[in-house]
């Protein structure tokens, strides 16, 4: 690897691992994009660095300004280091469900953290989009606004999907990710269906999310509902969840994804969190009904170091009834 001058110059041209252990025998292969490469150690420092970018040359920036997001942790982490290095306030809120390896760690990069309760509607003003929209407003702050900054779909459209073009020789046929912000699986499908019609887009939805309503009923005939994962799934629709370029939904039990993510550790060796259980959870559901041999790829988001208080504690997950 070549020398660097700066921490940021890390971010993106992450791995692509074939997964043998952690998924069944079939004629297709599995490939996981591994994002706890990147210095903040998730996907979303593609993100942070993009949003920030841009809005320094849009003049929303200044220096020594102030940077606001509403965010479940990583997005958090990755606008917290981008801040750093540039010189920039960064004060974050984040709902209490959210690990606590996760909080330390962001104050650990110097951001500013408010925790706001999890269970309420998002235009409830204890929400954490709620808090952060006003704290920005008060403070005359730049608000990273990541639900619906463009430019975070942008970020991967220019950086994620190129990659996984590049590094599986365009033999890509299913890219599969969990649906949060839509940043990633929108930006990732916009430039891989470009180069690819064929390409089909799978986003995993945890139970209690109201996306999967959203795509396949254009209403919430569930009500949203507490669930485990973090960083995916929805209470409302980002405006970066671009439903023309996805394909299909999965619905995901916390379980089922808690249980894959220790065994992705186990049999592959990769030591990743609770949300790239999830994403392999509906790739293996949906490559059941693939009646050709299929190159597939998963996107595994973060690292598992923050939620060693959660999935690889044994006393937390017998509690939710995980193990």
């Amino acid at each position: 690897m070549k020398v660097v001058d700066n921490v940021l110059e890390l971010i993106g041209k992450t791995p692509l691992v074939k997964l043998r252990g952690c998924v069944p025998k079939s004629s297709h292969t599995f490939f996981a994009k591994v994002e706890f490469f990147n210095p903040g150690g998730s996907i979303k420092d593609r993100v942070a660095l993009k949003m920030i970018e841009e809005a320094e040359k849009r003049g929303d920036l200044q220096p020594g300004g102030t940077i606001v997001e509403a965010t479940s942790g990583n997005t958090g982490l990755g606008l917290a280091l981008v801040a750093r290095m540039k010189g920039y306030r960064c004060v974050l809120t984040i709902p209490d469900k959210m690990s606590e390896e996760k909080v330390n760690t962001i104050k650990a990069f110097g951001a500013e953290v408010i925790i706001t309760p999890a269970n309420v509607e998002p235009e409830d003003p204890r929400s954490h989009y709620s808090v952060a929209k006003k704290f920005a407003l008060d403070q005359g702050a730049f608000l990273a606004n990541q639900f619906h900054n463009p430019d975070n779909p942008k970020a991967h459209y220019e950086s994620t999907g190129l990659e996984i073009w590049e590094q599986t020789g365009g033999k890509v046929d299913v890219f599969v990710d969990g649906n949060g912000t839509g940043g990633t699986v929108s930006g990732t499908a916009r430039f891989l269906k470009e180069k690819k019609p064929s390409v089909k887009i799978v986003c995993a939805d945890p139970v209690g999310s109201i996306l999967y309503d959203l795509y396949y009923y254009k209403e919430v005939r569930t009500p949203p509902e507490r669930y485990e994962m973090e960083g995916i799934g929805e209470d409302m629709l980002p405006g970066n969840v671009h439903f023309d370029v996805m394909d299909e939904f999965v619905r995901v039990k916390d379980k089922d994804a808690f249980q894959l993510c220790r065994e992705i550790m186990l049999k592959d060796g990769l030591f990743v969190g609770p949300s790239s259980g999830a994403a392999l959870v509906a790739a293996i559901e949906y490559s059941k009904k693939l009646s050709t041999p299929s190159t597939i790829v998963v996107i595994f988001p973060d690292s598992g170091a923050k939620y060693l208080s959660k999935v690889f504690n044994d006393k937390w997950m017998k509690e939710k009834g995980f193990l």
